[in-house]
């Protein structure tokens, strides 16, 4: 079995555009301490959105097959919940591959980052995390705009 990246130089640099999302399920409690601004450790949906922008650069580092491709633009969005936060990211560039991805990974890095700083929190007695869970890691949507038609 041969291990390789794909090569994409003979395909024309486009313009793309991947939106990925996840969410976090949090105990109610830890929800309003979030919007309320009480959590120890700070802003958690500054810090996470910060964690999503470096994730989605840091992307060809752990994902070890994918392209290092300029990255023009992240942008990040959350929505809290009656359960928990979704988190929406969107990256975009110019290359000739994609970066669902980047998108993916971002998304990730968001959501483990609000783990991190509201875990005090979502712990039972006996250090577990019962309701804490992340889920729905997809691919919302993938664009690609050939340069002679932007």
């Amino acid at each position: 079995m041969s291990v390789h990246m794909v090569d994409v130089s003979g395909k024309p640099d486009s313009q793309r555009e991947a939106v990925a999302t996840g969410f976090i399920k949090l105990k109610k409690s830890t929800i309003e301490l979030i919007k309320s601004g009480k959590i120890e450790k700070g802003n958690v949906l500054d810090v996470s959105s910060v964690s999503a922008i470096l994730g989605v650069k840091k992307t060809p580092e752990l994902l070890p097959l994918t392209h290092n491709i300029p990255i023009s633009n992240v942008k990040v969005d959350f929505n809290i919940e009656e359960e928990g936060i979704r988190v929406y990211v969107t990256v975009k560039t110019t290359a000739k591959t994609g970066v669902e991805m980047e998108a993916l990974v971002g998304a990730t890095a968001a959501l483990l980052n609000i783990w991190d700083m509201v875990k005090k929190y979502e712990k039972d007695e006996k250090g577990q995390y019962p309701e804490t869970v992340i889920t729905d890691v997809r691919v919302l949507s993938k664009v690609k705009t050939p340069q002679g038609d932007v």
